[in-house]
This record gives structure tokens, C-alpha cells and sequence, in this order.
């Protein structure tokens, strides 16, 4: 058995693990490399397996340096299942299709210009009926729900807290009468987030593969990031300025929404020329909030509860959506002072270019990064300072405020990664760092060998590693014993019918212990349908309610 790192090493972007038994091929994410050009250049090479042998692919979530290669993975051959969430299949709906109009949009222009100068015209790395294609062979399960695969293979899906959907894949393999245990984390979700759960602990692991995207530092704790967020919008706003805020469309927008929610609705005594217009200018940013809405089974309590009273957590009175590119332009064409919260998240496509263009050299208005900036984007330019930059071939002076609020990362810090990393109970005998530029992996791993005096490695991209024989059935299975499982189904249960008996008093159904004899895993599954659509009928309600 062995594992190879084909993406994400020592490098944030791309992440692609081949898992290889004696029987079975299994990939864990496939995703694009994204930053400079020799990094998006490595989109383009031949994977470094051949497409048609690999059996199933596991997914963490739904961001494109984690999915985006898969319409290319089934264009040169893949026809085996993609398991992951439902919200993660959800999200790769649009995310997919979204990504393959990029490609081909990309590749017209590449052609246009190669034209002139002789060059031979270049294909797309995948065309929008590529990636139409490869949505036929997701197949979602639950949180927790563990997966039988084949007659060797688990699998089940955790909760990242990264993003809707966002998973830790715990991975069981049986084989020469021994079960080895491989954790994938894939990205976790710092703690105390809005809308979704902190990222769930894991019990023990052989062999844990790690994100490490901010393993040498420490984010702003969340009361502090709204705060400086609120208060470069009102300094903006005083001025006559406007707030470009470059987001991820997928999870940082939606996260931005709610907190912008919490502020107008807590401060009602806000003058009303400050509840500025907050425009979300991204169509895929819009659908994927609607996609949000439709799966709030997997938000937090503290969203479940707004939704069971009737409210909405993802809208709220001067909030507007723009679809139309026209409406997007207009944005441009008006002075009145607004905040336009647009993708791309690192400034490298999207309509958030077309805004920096218009906006950046007013010195009245504000920019604001909410999440990480890779290495040869527009966005880590602007951030490291450029006082000039390039955008849609004409050069724009950089006179806007630049701001930085690392506090809204949706990637764990340093100091959750060691806290993390002290739930197991059983510790994994040896940890890859992945997912992390090379100062983030280093500081990382003496702080891991120094507390923990876990084995780590830092694997470079093509690194293998042969799995030893060594690793015993016995410390690979699942440490919850029988009956703190059943007390644990019990408790879930009573709070399904409360969450139920709150929304309509028509029932007053006890819990029959008979229930509980039933098989776990298919019990759990019914209580989160069960959930979800009592949250369903929640936002439905709210929606009303309006």
C-alpha cells in the first residue's frame, strides 16, 4: 500500500493524493492549480496516473484547488463514483460548470491572441459538456454515515468547518488481515465560525495527511475581524467612498452575509446614510447561496435556531444581488458610496477585476482581503503593496486603501491546528503536511515534533510512501463503545422531536426505545433528513414571513 502526493505539496493549491492498494486505485480530491502561470501551467500535463484505473475518487469539498481537475480526470477516462456531501455535490453544480466557462473563455482569448503571432490554436482543459459529464458520476452520503466501498475499503465524511459541505475523510483499508487507518483533513475551518460547525475531532489515526495553509501564524479572533471590517466600511462610507471586497464565492461570501446581517440588525440607532447598499456582484456567488439555503441541515445551532424562529439568516434589508452584467457595470458608473462584494477571492478572474479597474485609483475608496492571497495573484500583489498593477491590459495606479482581515480566513490557524491535533486519542504514527507554502510547513512541523513527537514529513510533489506492515487491526477500529453510541442516537433523537415540537405543537410523539435497535448508521441518517427538513420548512417559513 502507498500513498502519493500529486498536488497541494508544498503548494496551496492543486490538492491530489493517490491512494494505491493491492487491488484498488483511490484519489483523494482533484484539484486545479491556481496562481501563476508556470503554477496554472500544470493544469495542462498528463496526470501522473492513467484516469481509467482509478476506482473512486473521494472528495473533501466543493473549492475549485480541490475539485477543479475532476471534468478532466473524466475526460481522459474516469468512470468510477465521486463520494462526498450533498452540499458539496450541490455547490459542484455550479462551481464545475462555472470553472469550464472560465476554461473555454480563457482558452478563446489564449487562441485570439496566438492568431496573430502564428501559434496553433490550444483546446480547453475542459469544455462546460466536460464538466456536465463528470456531475453524473457524484454520488453524496451523510456526515458520519460510514460507507462500505468494496470488500476491502470505508470511508466516512466528518465535518471540516470549512466551508457548507467541507469534510475530513477518515479512510479504512483492510488488507493482508490488517486495517490501516489513513485521515485526510483536507481544509479545516478555524472555530466559532458563523453558519457552520466548528471542525469535528477525530479519535485516532495511522496515518493523517494535514492541511497546513496557516501553520506559522495566528488568525484575529472573530469580535476583532467584524469589528475592523465594520470599521473600514464606515470610515469608506464617511469619505463618499466605495468597499471592494474580493471573496470567495463559495462559503467566505455567505460568511460575510451573515455577519453583515448581525451588525444592521444589532445596531438599530445606525444613521440610515450609513446602512449602506452591500451588493453581491457574482451570479455563481448568488446560486451558491440559494444552495446554502437548501442544505441549512449542516449550519450551526445558532443558524438552525433563527431559521426554526422564522428568520433568515442570509439576507436582510440593504442587501442586494446582482445577476446581470449590465447591473455590474452600472455599479461602476455610480458614486454613491457602496460595498461590492465580488469573485474572485485572489482578484484572478471574475467581474472583481472589472471593479478594481474602475475603483483602485480613487484614493476615496477601500479594499478589503478576507481570505488567503496565493503567491503570483493579483490579489497577493495588491496586498503585498504594489503601487501599480496590470488589469485587463491597462495599467491602474493603486491609490485605494488596501486592507487585510486575516480574521475571516476559512482556513484553520496555527494554534487550532495543535488543539486539533490534540483530540486523537490514538496519535497517528506518522503526519504529511500538505496545503502550505514552505515557512508555514516547516514552522509547523517542529512545533508538531516538539509537542506531540509525531513523525511528520514534508513531501514534495511526485513524493511516495510505502505504507509498513506493522500497523495492527486492533488499534484501527472505532473507539465509541456500543452503549455511549445508543446514549449518543438517544439524546440526537430527543432533540429532533424538541426542534419539532418548537415548529408545530401538533405532536407530542415519544421516543420508542425500539428505535434504537435498529442499525446506527441507518438511524442517523434518517434524524439529519429528519432535520433537514425541519429547517427546510424553517426557511420556507421566514421566506413567508417577508
Amino acid at each position: 500500500m502507498k500513498i502519493e502526493f500529486l498536488g497541494a505539496a508544498k503548494l496551496v493549491t492543486g490538492s491530489n493524493i493517490l491512494v494505491t492498494t493491492g487491488k484498488y486505485k483511490v484519489l483523494l480530491d482533484c484539484g486545479l492549480f491556481q496562481g501563476s502561470e508556470d503554477l496554472e501551467e500544470l493544469n495542462k500535463e498528463k496526470f501522473h496516473f492513467d484516469p481509467s484505473d482509478i476506482d473512486f475518487l473521494l472528495l473533501s469539498h466543493s473549492h475549485i484547488d480541490h475539485s477543479g481537475r475532476i471534468p478532466k480526470l473524466v475526460k481522459e477516462g474516469f468512470r468510477g463514483k465521486i463520494y462526498c456531501t450533498k452540499a458539496t455535490k450541490d455547490l459542484c453544480e455550479i462551481m464545475l460548470v462555472d470553472s469550464a466557462h472560465i476554461q473555454v473563455s480563457d482558452t478563446e482569448w489564449e487562441n485570439r491572441k496566438g492568431k496573430r503571432s502564428g501559434k496553433a490554436p490550444v483546446e480547453p482543459l475542459y469544455t462546460v459538456e466536460d464538466a456536465l459529464l463528470s456531475l453524473r458520476y457524484f454520488e453524496s452520503v451523510l456526515y458520519d454515515q460510514k460507507v462500505q466501498i468494496n470488500e476491502e475499503i470505508s470511508v466516512r465524511f466528518r465535518d471540516a468547518g470549512h466551508i457548507l459541505g467541507s469534510s475530513i475523510v477518515e479512510l479504512w483499508i483492510e488488507e493482508n488481515d490488517d486495517t490501516v487507518k489513513i485521515v485526510f483533513s483536507g481544509d479545516l475551518g478555524m472555530r466559532n465560525k458563523p453558519l457552520i460547525h466548528d471542525p469535528e475531532f477525530i479519535e485516532e489515526a495511522d496515518y493523517l495527511i494535514l492541511e497546513s495553509t496557516y501553520g506559522n501564524r495566528t488568525h484575529e479572533n472573530v469580535e476583532k475581524r467584524v469589528e475592523k471590517l465594520v470599521d473600514v466600511i464606515n470610515k469608506t462610507v464617511l469619505r463618499g467612498g466605495t468597499v471592494l471586497i474580493p471573496s470567495f464565492a463559495v462559503g467566505r461570501t455567505q460568511e460575510l452575509i451573515y455577519e453583515l446581517k448581525q451588525y444592521y440588525e444589532n445596531n438599530k440607532e445606525l444613521e440610515q446614510f450609513m446602512r449602506v447598499p452591500i451588493y453581491i456582484d457574482s451570479p455563481m456567488a448568488i446560486s451558491a447561496t440559494q444552495i446554502f439555503k437548501r442544505n441549512s441541515y449542516a449550519f450551526n445551532d445558532t443558524a438552525k435556531e433563527l431559521i426554526l424562529s422564522g428568520d433568515n439568516p442570509l439576507d436582510f434589508e440593504n442587501l442586494y444581488f446582482v445577476r446581470d452584467y449590465k447591473e455590474s457595470m452600472a455599479l461602476n458608473n455610480s458614486d454613491f458610496p457602496k460595498v461590492i462584494i465580488s469573485a474572485s477571492g485572489m482578484c484572478t478572474a471574475g467581474r472583481i477585476r472589472h471593479h478594481l479597474k474602475h475603483n483602485l485609483w480613487k484614493a476615496k475608496n477601500s479594499v478589503v482581503f478576507v481570505g488567503y492571497q496565493a503567491v503570483g495573484t493579483l490579489g497577493r500583489i495588491l496586498k503585498d503593496g504594489a503601487t501599480s498593477v496590470k488589469i485587463l491590459g491597462e495599467n491602474i495606479a493603486v491609490l485605494a486603501e488596501i486592507h487585510s482581515i486575516e480574521g475571516f480566513s476559512g482556513h484553520i490557524d496555527q494554534p487550532g491546528i495543535l488543539d486539533w491535533l490534540q483530540g486523537f486519542k490514538k496519535k497517528p504514527k506518522k503526519i504529511f503536511l500538505v496545503h502550505g507554502e514552505e515557512d508555514s510547513l516547516s514552522t509547523l512541523s517542529e512545533l508538531i515534533n516538539e509537542r506531540y513527537n509525531i513523525p511528520t514529513v514534508i513531501p514534495n510533489m511526485g513524493y511516495t510512501f510505502e505504507i509498513e506492515k506493522d500497523v495492527l487491526k486492533a488499534h484501527s477500529g472505532e473507539l465509541l463503545e456500543p452503549i455511549q453510541r445508543k446514549e449518543n442516537i438517544k439524546k440526537e433523537l430527543q432533540e429532533v422531536y424538541d426542534q419539532f415540537e418548537n415548529l408545530s405543537s401538533q405532536t407530542n410523539k415519544l421516543i420508542d426505545d425500539a428505535l434504537l435497535e435498529r442499525n446506527y448508521d441507518a438511524l442517523k441518517n434518517k434524524l439529519i433528513d429528519l432535520q433537514q427538513e425541519l429547517l427546510d420548512l424553517g426557511m420556507i417559513l421566514s421566506n413567508k414571513k417577508k
